[in-house]
């Protein structure tokens, strides 16, 4: 799916995103990724599965002090379990768990509104992330 904004030329958005894919400001991207207002990093959960995500991926996260964090799970919503994102609650982020196309439209709007967020984009290898682009 496309998803339409007015773009601040030094804002990184979600622009669309596909079975397999995000683009951010029209680049593709294949890998699991955390996206801030910051910029795009590489997650260290790319190339797994959501049964495979450990507390340390959420520790990992919890560096980069952000007020809310949007966790996107593929076409479906399922939700980690509370021992592993512990390490956000102790930092004090907010965690919001949605299906991709939420997670790219809600991202969007927060970061328009000047909001700290995060969004970590979960793309399993093989399997369906969202709408069909």
């Amino acid at each position: 799916m496309k998803l339409h904004l007015n773009n601040d030329a030094n804002q990184r958005l979600f622009t669309g995103y596909g079975d397999d894919h995000v683009l951010i400001n029209g680049h593709r991207h294949e890998s699991s990724l955390l996206l801030t207002p910051r910029g795009v990093e590489i997650a260290p959960w790319a190339g797994l599965g959501f049964e495979a995500l450990t507390a340390a991926h959420f520790e990992w996260i919890a560096l980069r002090e952000l007020d809310i964090l949007l966790l996107g799970t593929g076409a479906r919503l399922r939700f980690p379990h509370p021992s592993l994102t512990r390490a956000l609650t102790d930092a004090r982020i907010g965690l919001e768990v949605m299906d991709i196309g939420a997670l790219c439209r809600t991202y969007n709007i927060l970061v328009a509104e000047s909001r700290n967020v995060g969004a970590a984009v979960l793309i399993e290898p093989g399997g369906r992330t969202g709408e069909a682009a």
